[in-house]
């Protein structure tokens, strides 16, 4: 059994490859349907920039990973 992964588009009830298949014509074949997930756009990037300030210590977050690091270099 070959299998192969392709991107489609459902539109006007029907099932759209994005790509140039190579398939006999008239082949029965099996269609396993799986949705993308929604891409974010750059809004809700633009969004959620800098939530994040004042919730970390960067300064001890970056002692802490050196720190980490020379005790697994000396172990």
């Amino acid at each position: 059994m070959k299998m192969k992964t392709i991107k489609a588009r459902f539109s006007k009830g029907k099932i759209e490859p994005l790509e140039k298949l190579d398939i006999t014509e008239g082949k029965e074949i099996s269609v396993t349907i799986m949705e993308v997930p929604f891409k974010a756009n750059g809004d809700s990037f633009a969004r959620s920039a800098g939530r994040w300030k004042g919730t970390i210590d960067a300064d001890k977050l970056i002692e802490n990973i050196y720190a980490d690091r020379l005790f697994s270099a000396n172990q």
